[in-house]
């Protein structure tokens, strides 16, 4: 892959994909590391990227990623809302702050459906999981969003 290519791929998908690493990690750092080690892995070279396909191999990248610096850091911190990425109003920032505090085999699922688009058989493709799994995990999120969200309003 030349120079140009890398460049272009991380101008297109960088944003993307440090915000779905931050949606795994819910730090700053971790995120950019990660994001950092994806390109740095797609820049070594020996990976042949299918065209139209290339944002789902590097979320897929990216989330193996996040799952290996877990299994070596064991680091949960959360991070002020104010360190996240521009959100745009109350109601927003209600909903991201309920997907934050999802555990993190429901968060990155919710995440790739409704930041990122993908489909439940993408996002069982991306995180190597049954499509069964996901959904169950997003029915599950989708509970626990609506107790947290519902409980919010009342108060």
């Amino acid at each position: 892959m030349t120079a140009s290519q890398l460049s272009e791929l991380f101008a297109h998908y960088g944003d993307d994909i440090y915000r779905f690493a931050y949606s795994y990690t819910r730090h700053r750092s971790d995120a950019e590391d990660v994001c950092q080690s994806v390109f740095c892995r797609l820049a070594e070279g020996g990976t042949e990227l299918m065209p139209g396909k290339e944002k789902a191999w590097l979320l897929q990248c990216a989330a193996n990623a996040c799952k290996n610096r877990f299994r070596f850091l064991r680091r949960w911190e959360s991070v002020p809302l104010e360190e996240a990425e521009a959100i745009p109003d109350e109601s927003s920032r209600a909903v991201l702050e309920a997907v934050l505090s999802l555990p993190e085999k429901y968060r990155a699922p919710v995440h790739l459906y409704y930041y990122e688009g993908y489909s439940q058989k993408e996002i069982a493709d991306i995180l190597g999981l049954s499509l069964t799994a996901v959904q169950t995990r997003m029915q599950r999120a989708r509970t626990m969003l609506k107790e947290v969200l519902s409980d919010e309003i009342t108060l």
